[in-house]
């Protein structure tokens, strides 16, 4: 079974609860038709897991539904981490918007 393409937000901001003042945000599916440009995607965070043996020890925000049918993944680099906190743990579950540029993975 072939696994359809990750679309990713790589290097962000992240604002749990609601899109930034004035920024037109994208939800979930809007996402894929805007890959290699700057945006605001919204929605809930179904599953969130920090890789911290992996290489960049990622955090990875699943939207939409758990990894690994998620719609949307957002990843917060270690070295971005302590902006965050333990988000694995406090935006699980939450609404939250990231704003960077949508790649596909």
């Amino acid at each position: 079974m072939l696994r359809p393409l990750r679309l990713i937000i790589t290097s962000m901001a992240l604002i749990a609860g609601a899109a930034p003042a004035g920024a037109d945000s994208l939800n979930l599916e809007e996402a894929a038709s805007h890959v290699g440009k700057n945006a605001t995607v919204c929605g809930l965070v179904a599953s969130a897991t920090y890789a911290a043996g992996s290489a960049a020890a990622p955090t990875f925000l699943d939207f939409g539904r758990p990894y690994p049918n998620e719609t949307f993944t957002a990843v917060i680099f270690g070295s971005d981490r302590k902006k965050f906190g333990t988000p694995e743990t406090s935006l699980r579950e939450k609404k939250v918007c990231v704003t960077g540029e949508i790649r596909l993975y």
